[in-house]
């Protein structure tokens, strides 16, 4: 399902909202050009995750899926002075990508990237209490999603937001039916959610350049 009007007023509010980017192009350039999948966020969904660091004064971000660090970069701009993000990214190509983008955006000062499988990472940042964080962006392999947020949970405060990307799949996420192990990740968070009396939640679907979809919040309680 689709309709080129939602990518027309995604262009509309890039132009009249974020204007142009030279570090955001680029590093979407070099992505394309080091063959990674063109899955980043928007640029209003990536304002949006930055406004986000910003209205909660952020020092510590946890990010799960790296790519190649378009995300990271609108998090890590909108942190407060002397914070810093934590991104989590499985393929070390992708991660090298990600570190070029990031030094070419003058943020590497800000940003800690971790190579390797982000359950295995995340586990050992809450048995070390790394904890807690601010802002937690949640955007990976879906089929891991409710684990994801649960150990995002171990690691925040009361007040910390967790927002997870891609939550709609375009509208399949009500098919109880569907064999898609996207959808069906995708599904199990929402039913981890429903049960998870430590954060209060909603989801929020969405229409534009990356059609219809949508995103979870959650609020630690």
């Amino acid at each position: 399902m689709s309709d080129p009007r939602w990518s027309d007023v995604d262009h509309y509010i890039e132009r009249k909202l974020l204007g142009e980017d030279a570090a955001l192009d680029a590093a979407l350039a070099a992505n394309h050009a080091g063959g990674l999948p063109a899955i980043d966020v928007s640029a209003a969904q990536g304002r949006f995750l930055h406004l986000l660091a910003l209205a909660g004064r952020a020092t510590r971000i946890l990010e799960v899926g790296t790519l190649g660090g378009y995300s990271t970069i609108e998090l890590a701009r909108g942190l407060a002075e002397g914070g810093r993000v934590v991104t989590l990214e499985i393929d070390p190509h992708h991660a090298a990508v990600a570190r070029a983008n990031i030094d070419r955006a003058g943020l590497s000062d800000r940003v800690d990237i971790r190579v390797a499988p982000a359950l295995d990472t995340l586990d050992a940042m809450v048995a070390g209490g790394e904890g807690p964080f601010d802002l937690v962006f949640i955007d990976a392999d879906k089929q891991r999603n409710a684990a994801y947020v649960d150990r995002a949970v171990g690691l925040s405060r009361p007040g910390t937001i967790v927002i997870v990307d891609n939550v709609i799949r375009d509208g399949r996420v009500i098919d109880a039916a569907s064999d898609d192990p996207t959808v069906r990740g995708t599904r199990a968070l929402f039913d981890a959610l429903e049960r998870d009396d430590r954060v209060v939640a909603t989801a929020v679907q969405t229409v534009g350049n990356k059609q219809w979809d949508g995103f979870v919040m959650a609020v630690v309680k």
